[in-house]
């Protein structure tokens, strides 16, 4: 990330310029593309403050702390920052979803692989959907349900889990290792 910091009031230091560079360099894996960013450390009496405005990606965020302590800030203003480029990146994965109607025909499609002469009946294939949630309510969502599993996205770990119902009578939960 192309990163530029300009001093208000305040001495140039090289120590607070690689901090703030060290830390940006965490949202390169948010970014799908190269950002640049402009950072402003002020210092007004006792008040220090950190803006960062970060471009590109098609975003544009701004986020703004202060605080008595210019590394508290830098760090305040870089949690907002991380938490609203997250927030833009749910919303573009939402929308390129394709709407309530593309949900509804996907929901319960079924497609029949007629048998050959390797496997010994026909392969059934149903496409599901799945949502965020914890496995606490997936095992409440299988209660509800008369099937015998049930496939979400883990809203913990963001990744696709399984709760199934046992044999004898409890739950199982499949989770991919990393």
């Amino acid at each position: 990330m192309q990163t530029s910091v300009t001093f208000k009031n305040i001495d140039p230091s090289d120590n607070l310029k690689t901090y703030v560079q060290d830390k940006l360099d965490r949202f390169d894996r948010l970014l799908d593309n190269p950002a640049e960013a402009n950072v402003v450390l002020s210092v007004q009496k006792f008040r220090h403050i950190a803006e960062i405005k970060i471009l590109g990606d098609r975003l544009k965020i701004n986020g703004r702390e202060e605080t008595n302590d210019m590394y508290s800030a830098i760090d305040m203003v870089l949690d907002k920052l991380e938490k609203q480029i997250k927030k833009s990146k749910q919303k573009v994965r939402k929308r390129k979803g394709g709407g309530a109607k593309a949900d509804a025909m996907a929901k319960r499609f079924e497609e029949v692989i007629p048998p050959d002469e390797d496997t010994e009946g026909e392969i059934i294939i149903k496409t599901i959907d799945y949502k965020p949630m914890d496995a606490e309510e997936a095992v409440m969502q299988l209660d509800l349900a008369d099937d015998n599993f049930i496939v979400f996205t883990n809203a913990r770990t963001e990744q696709i889990n399984v709760v199934y119902r046992r044999n004898d009578g409890h739950y199982g939960l499949i989770q991919p290792t990393r």
